[in-house]
């Protein structure tokens, strides 16, 4: 699976992939929330990440990767690519090139932290906000 950098030009399919999978995975955040999330991911997620992504053989995102500071900041796979090993392929491409050994995971998503914890990572510390101060508990990981 060939993990390649991720291009502004491509803000817009980046922030589909994200919306998708925050859908499917976090069944905790609101249409609100979501509507929330959107222009700060655009405007101030991805201009101050590392973003690399995964794309099919027809150039389609299938998911992406933010990183910053050796801390994965974004990851998020469209549902229908999920179970075909493309987060752990970003993972292993961040960690191995990008010297990432941190993550925050919402408490709320387990399927988030099982799949951090099958990768090496351990819960360090929790926090009961998110950084936007909202009720989304944060568990802070480390490997």
């Amino acid at each position: 699976m060939h993990v390649e950098p991720a291009f502004p030009h491509e803000y817009a399919e980046l922030l589909a992939v994200w919306e998708d999978s925050v859908r499917a995975t976090h069944t905790f955040i609101t249409e609100d929330d979501i509507a929330f999330f959107k222009p700060l991911i655009i405007e101030h997620g991805f201009p101050n990440v590392a973003l690399h992504c995964v794309k099919t053989s027809a150039g389609a995102i299938e998911g992406f990767i933010g990183c910053q500071g050796g801390k994965v900041e974004m990851l998020f796979v469209l549902d229908s690519a999920r179970g075909k090993g493309i987060g752990s392929a970003l993972l292993n491409f961040a960690v191995a090139e990008l010297s990432v050994n941190k993550v925050d995971v919402n408490e709320q998503n387990p399927e988030a932290v099982a799949f951090y914890q099958h990768m090496g990572f351990h819960v360090v510390s929790r926090s009961p906000l998110d950084d936007m101060g909202k009720p989304f508990p944060i568990l802070h990981m480390t490997r």
